[in-house]
């Protein structure tokens, strides 16, 4: 019996496998499949191969063998490349790994410094005394607003304060060591309103305590005053730290009326000390956000009444922002008003404001008035209403006294307005010319405001309007006052006219190195100061500028608009805005702007004849006018010669009488009671409406007009936005549902866009 070498084996099995294949049927191809160990496919000595092993079985073993190795080095390359592609995913997989097990532990730490180390204070704040981050919420946990508070200290370190430095109030004392003090306080305003008081003390000279409340997105905020962009909301402006002091928008962040009162759509308000040295600044880095910082200067802030600036401000929080507005407002304006203070805020509500005025002193006479006055009375369906002068009844401004050379009858020209139903108010300012008589006077009896580090002996010079040199009355000083209101007396009494008008400037026209008898905390407070001590003397029928609202029956005027379609939609966000700042009873600017625009005093310089402004801008100017709580002229109707100009003033003031004034004087009576605007923002009729947040081309009179003027040249159409309720459309009397846009509202040149609000219970 033949030995069976491992070679025999194999090639028996083959042959096994190559009868399988034949029995599994012609056609069939089968591949064939073995696993040899290196140890079979070692060749047999020669000796060990059997008798019965033909030379052509041992060629079919040899190629069958070469043909198993083929296929066995073949597919060696595909074991690497699928065990190398293994490989490589499970080192994809621990990188992955890793990576999410680094991002929990950052997750973690932190969540552990935002929520962990953010204390509670006071129920609703949390507040992360390293990050200085803090976090007001409402009763359900909703968060209203977050700060962030003492940016500019660049110290975390933080510490109870010492025991002498705490208060007895219940605040929360912090400290960062020789650099700031921190208190938190927590008081209730109104049965709705929790106000939270941050106070910071700065403990060194390079502290500038400073805090910055976000602008989230989607969150709207308002008040300050105007501001350079006319922004409404306030978060589509921005600019750098500047302080918050009344300028003119043309040169400065700030215009001429600002209160520090800012109030957001979430039902957050901000109200900040008037002894802080306020800078405000509206910023994108890193989010958007309001800065408050307080800072001593070498102008704004000069006087010190702390060792270090210290910036004082309260958050209130309240059911909504329309409620919130209304707790904080003032309320009983009424308080002293007398039966003709309210006979005047009528007069001015339905009566219009003539304002004669000319850049040249020379123009402007006696005839001037005349004719002026004739010309109104030429004016069929509009009342006589106020005659304003401005200070060109003077020979030099502050002589206050009447320049006889122009006016050598004006006391019998004023009697003939009067019986004619005029009122005349002459303009006048706190400033003496150095060519006035008044001028030496007033420097001997040293009621002039001085030079800084003089010795109190040279009075501080600056410049206002055309005058180029003009000294300031020191309003602090007992006998400037009763010295100026005895020579208003005496004027008032000779020419028998009704009113003043006081325009006080800007606090940037007060001298740079201002000094006054008794400090002030501002240039600003020159202007509450002033309008105080004069009030109760004289007839005052307005002023320009203003950080206080002065009592009734005074207005407070708008900043003066140049004679663009830019001023034109500039008014609108002033007004709704220095309503929102508590100031309802105001006085626009004029019919068709107060200034030449850039391209009307180019023109003037090629010599051509551009001393009116565009008319269809005057006609839109007056379709906005008519429906503002005062009208107020520059220019007359009639100086165009345009029968179209002149119809549509008389169509408005016929509107304005059946339709307006009676609105007007309702919302009057609830400005006095309530402090409420007359003139408000669409978000005041619905403040849970998001879409009424951003509308700053519409406005409505109290809640029962609505007004969406055209502010654009050769404009025919507009969107209209109207509050939830119905609403009477003013152009073609039709129905219309409110909570909506209308798109592509037409409104022809001769048309203004208005809708009354209709009873709860109309159907259409």
């Amino acid at each position: 019996m033949a030995l069976r070498t491992p070679f025999t084996e194999t090639k028996i099995k083959i042959h096994e496998e190559e009868e399988d294949a034949l029995m599994s049927g012609p056609g069939r191809n089968v591949r064939r499949k073995s696993v040899l160990s290196p140890r079979m496919l070692t060749l047999p000595e020669p000796g060990d191969f059997s008798d019965s092993n033909s030379a052509a079985n041992s060629v079919t073993s040899v190629n069958s063998l070469a043909s198993l190795l083929k296929e066995k080095i073949q597919t060696l390359p595909q074991r690497m490349r699928k065990k190398k592609s293994n490989d490589y995913k499970i080192k994809v997989f621990v990188v992955f790994l890793f990576i999410t097990i680094v991002a929990l532990i950052c997750c973690a730490y932190f969540l552990y410094n935002q929520k962990i180390l953010a204390k509670a204070y006071f129920e609703r704040v949390k507040f992360n005394k390293n990050k200085r981050i803090m976090t007001i919420h409402n009763r359900d946990g909703v968060e209203l607003v977050s700060a962030r508070l003492g940016t500019t200290m660049n110290y975390d370190k933080v510490l109870p304060c010492l025991p002498q430095d705490e208060r007895r109030d219940g605040s929360i004392c912090l400290e960062w060591m020789d650099r700031a003090r921190l208190y938190l306080h927590v008081y209730n305003m109104q049965e709705s309103v929790k106000c939270y008081n941050l106070k910071w003390i700065a403990l060194n000279d390079h502290i500038s305590p400073t805090d910055c409340i976000e602008m989230a997105p989607g969150v709207h905020w308002y008040g300050g005053g105007q501001n350079q962009e006319s922004a409404w909301p306030l978060e589509k402006g921005a600019h750098d730290f500047r302080p918050f002091i009344t300028g003119n928008v043309e040169r400065h962040e700030w215009g001429n009326v600002l209160k520090r009162y800012f109030i957001s759509s979430k039902g957050v308000a901000i109200i900040v000390d008037e002894k802080t040295p306020l800078y405000v600044s509206i910023t994108d880095d890193p989010k958007k956000a309001i800065c408050l910082r307080a800072k001593y200067d070498n102008f704004a802030f000069v006087n010190r009444f702390t060792l270090g600036p210290e910036l004082n401000y309260s958050v209130c929080t309240g059911n909504n922002m329309s409620d919130l507005h209304s707790q904080l407002s003032e309320h009983t304006l009424w308080d002293g008003l007398k039966k003709e203070d309210s006979d005047v805020i009528e007069s001015l509500l339905t009566e219009p404001i003539w304002e004669i005025t000319t850049d040249h002193k020379e123009a402007f006479t006696e005839e001037m008035i005349s004719n002026f006055t004739n010309d109104v009375i030429g004016l069929p369906n509009i009342k006589q209403g106020h005659v304003l002068l401005n200070e060109f009844w003077q020979n030099q401004v502050g002589d206050f006294e009447l320049d006889l050379n122009r006016f050598p009858s004006l006391e019998e020209t004023i009697e003939v307005l009067s019986r004619r139903g005029f009122r005349v108010v002459f303009t006048i300012q706190p400033f003496i010319s150095t060519e006035s008589p008044n001028f030496a006077e007033a420097v001997e009896r040293r009621l002039l405001v001085l030079e800084r580090s003089t010795g109190r002996t040279v009075p501080a010079l600056t410049s206002f309007k055309n005058f180029q040199s003009v000294g300031v009355l020191d309003i602090t000083n007992n006998r400037t006052i009763p010295w100026l209101v005895e020579k208003l007396k005496a004027l008032m009494g000779k020419y028998k006219f009704n009113a003043f008008y006081l325009e006080l400037g800007t606090a940037y026209d007060m001298p740079h190195y201002y000094q006054c008898q008794k400090s002030l905390i501002n240039p600003d407070q020159y202007k509450t100061l002033f309008i105080n001590s004069i009030q109760n003397s004289v007839s005052l029928l307005g002023v320009s500028d203003a950080i206080e609202r002065p009592r009734s029956p005074s207005f407070v005027s708008l900043p003066r608009f140049e004679s663009s379609w830019e001023g034109l939609r500039r008014v609108i966000p002033t007004i709704l805005t220095y309503g929102v700042i508590g100031y309802p009873f105001v006085i626009p600017g004029a019919v068709g702007g107060d200034f030449d625009s850039m391209e009307t005093k180019l023109s003037e310089l090629n010599g051509t004849v551009a001393d009116l402004p565009d008319p269809e801008l005057y006609i839109r100017w007056l379709q906005l006018a008519a429906f503002l709580p005062v009208v107020r002229y520059n220019r007359l109707p009639t100086s165009y010669g345009d029968k179209r100009v002149s119809d549509t003033a008389i169509s408005l003031a016929l509107l304005r009488q059946n339709k307006v004034k009676p609105v007007l004087k309702k919302y009057a009576r609830v400005s006095l009671n309530l402090g409420l605007p007359i003139i408000r923002p669409l978000w005041m009729l619905d403040p849970n409406d998001s879409s009424c947040h951003t509308v700053a081309d519409e406005f409505s009179i109290g809640e029962d007009i609505i007004v969406a003027p055209i502010l654009y040249s050769r404009s025919r159409e507009r969107e209209v936005y109207l509050p939830a309720g119905v609403w009477k459309d003013g152009i073609d009397g039709s129905l219309r549902k409110g909570s909506r846009w209308i798109h592509d509202y037409r409104v022809e040149e001769g048309k203004v866009a208005y809708f009354e609000k209709m009873p709860d219970d109309t159907r259409f």
